[in-house]
């Protein structure tokens, strides 16, 4: 089966074109280089990219963790809810995707409590 990585770098532009989504903020949200996001979604570099990396970039665009990797393959990506395929016997694959969303979930936090830690500091001490 031959990869489709033409295929991948429209999907990633068209959905960043969607989300009004910057490569600077796309790189920051998966934890890929911009590098790499640049080569991708212009498609100037063929060669292998780990599925860590096609599944950090398809949840950092709001979809199924192998979305990118179905597209790659010519195969009808699959449905935010999904489960996923990763073979039972693949314990490195796994214990990526739950590191991976362990640190989305840890971000989401940090940048919650960034902004009550700002709300905060402004509210002032009206009490009664």
């Amino acid at each position: 089966m031959s990869e489709d990585w033409t295929a991948v770098a429209h999907a990633i532009d068209q959905r960043v074109s969607e989300l009004g989504m910057r490569q600077r903020e796309l790189a920051e949200r998966s934890h890929v280089s911009q590098a790499i996001v640049r080569e991708l979604q212009h498609n100037t570099v063929q060669r292998r990219r780990s599925a860590r990396t096609l599944e950090a970039l398809s949840l950092a665009l709001g979809w199924h963790a192998e979305h990118l990797s179905a597209v790659l393959d010519g195969r009808t990506p699959p449905e935010v809810g999904d489960p996923l395929t990763i073979a039972d016997d693949d314990v490195p694959g796994r214990l990526s995707a739950i590191e991976h969303q362990l640190r989305r979930i840890t971000d989401t936090l940090d940048e919650m409590n960034s902004r009550l830690t700002a709300e905060s500091g402004r509210g002032g001490g009206s009490g009664g």
